[in-house]
């Protein structure tokens, strides 16, 4: 499950994902420079191969490490996709283009969101949407809906199969795990399984707190939300109120493994990527697309001490509890960085730094079934130890 929201402004466009997937599924920063192709060449998507275009523009993805897609990501002319997993009465074709491959070949192919808007259409009329999506059960499939932004103007894209709907953005518009477009929400909407997601509840709440954005550091602090009563958990879906998901529940579990936001203008693009997961614990970092930083070993299910995600979800699910003060010193980090925009390396050797200093582990008090569902996970990535997993907070 995710959130997409963007914010349309008379002097800039706002663009802000949670990517919630599976907690053992790594997802890493990926960083593509633009590329010519030799006539008739193919590319080999997720499960699908296509025909290649003669140009592909430069791209840094957020990638789940084992897709050829990405979750969300930006490209060097200032276009920003995010895709959601959308239910729907159409039927789910066994092979196809993934939402994330989507997101991806509408960067790289689109110089402005609307060439991105018509592109991710064509490609969806031509070779269709399908395979599986889940890391722990690769069969689950679900079609998609997209927030396709540039620094003018934004569009929201929904699908069911090949149908699809459009809608261009004015002011505020979110989108979350279900269809929402009049019209074609009701003619195709899975509503059994949107509820269970909770989409309704969490775009109401991501909707909100953007009309009350005025600068960046707020769009951060709205990816970190757990809902108007702060993180709670339910035996079917774990804590999914608000846009920072936390994983537990018996019927739907997913954790937020990465988080986004842009700052787009016409005289600038400014991207900032936790390349981690837990938006509330972790650090929003200035990303450039030709700006790449060494992260690593491109991450798997397994924990890698080597690897930048992992070492930081170590940290992460030793937190039971956040105080005050940890919230108040993240985002004075933050706040500098906003203001004087380091270099991206020197940012992600400074927030590494600042989180080994401040995360402490702390009792883990959280429901048996969600702390029983940890431990499994713990185990099965192979983390050093059996920390306590919880996440508790609420500024």
């Amino acid at each position: 499950m995710c959130d997409t929201l963007v914010i349309i402004r008379p002097d800039r466009v706002w663009f802000a994902k949670n990517s919630d997937r599976d907690p053992n599924e790594a997802q890493c920063l990926y960083w593509q420079p633009a590329q010519d192709h030799s006539a008739g060449s193919r590319l080999q998507c997720t499960y699908l191969e296509i025909p290649q275009v003669e140009v592909t523009h430069a791209v840094v993805l957020s990638r789940p490490f084992w897709m050829w897609g990405a979750e969300m990501g930006a490209n060097e002319h200032g276009v920003c996709i995010g895709n959601e997993a959308v239910f729907t009465r159409q039927p789910l074709a066994r092979i196809g283009l993934t939402g994330m491959d989507l997101v991806r070949l509408g960067l790289e192919r689109s110089k402005t969101a609307k060439a991105a808007l018509e592109n991710i259409i064509q490609l969806l009329e031509v070779h269709g949407q399908g395979g599986g999506c889940g890391l722990e059960n690769r069969a689950f499939s679900y079609h998609n809906s997209f927030l396709i932004a540039d620094p003018s103007e934004a569009y929201v894209l929904e699908t069911a199969g090949k149908f699809w709907a459009q809608e261009r953005v004015i002011g505020v518009r979110s989108i979350s795990n279900g269809l929402t477009i009049p019209g074609f929400a009701e003619k195709y909407s899975d509503t059994l399984r949107s509820r269970i997601a909770q989409c309704r509840v969490r775009q109401a709440r991501t909707s909100q707190l953007g009309n009350d954005v005025s600068q960046t550091s707020q769009l951060m602090s709205l990816l970190r939300d757990h809902g108007s009563e702060g993180l709670r958990y339910s035996i079917i879906h774990g804590a999914l109120s608000g846009p920072c998901a936390h994983a537990g529940g018996l019927i739907a579990a997913t954790q937020t493994t990465a988080s986004w936001v842009a700052d787009l203008s016409a005289s600038y693009f400014q991207h900032w990527a936790t390349a981690t997961s837990t938006p509330c614990l972790s650090l929003f970092k200035p990303v450039q697309v030709e700006e790449p930083v060494e992260l690593g070993p491109w991450p798997n299910e397994r924990y890698d001490a080597n690897s930048y995600w992992w070492r930081h979800e170590q940290h992460f699910r030793a937190m039971c509890y956040a105080s005050a003060e940890y919230g108040r010193a993240r985002e004075a980090l933050e706040q500098r960085w906003l203001t004087e925009k380091p270099a991206s390396k020197t940012a992600f050797a400074e927030a590494e730094a600042w989180i080994t200093q401040h995360v402490v582990s702390t009792p883990d008090q959280r429901p048996w079934y969600v702390r029983r569902y940890w431990s499994r996970r713990n185990k099965k990535a192979g983390l050093p130890g059996s920390p306590a997993t919880t996440v508790s907070i609420k500024y």
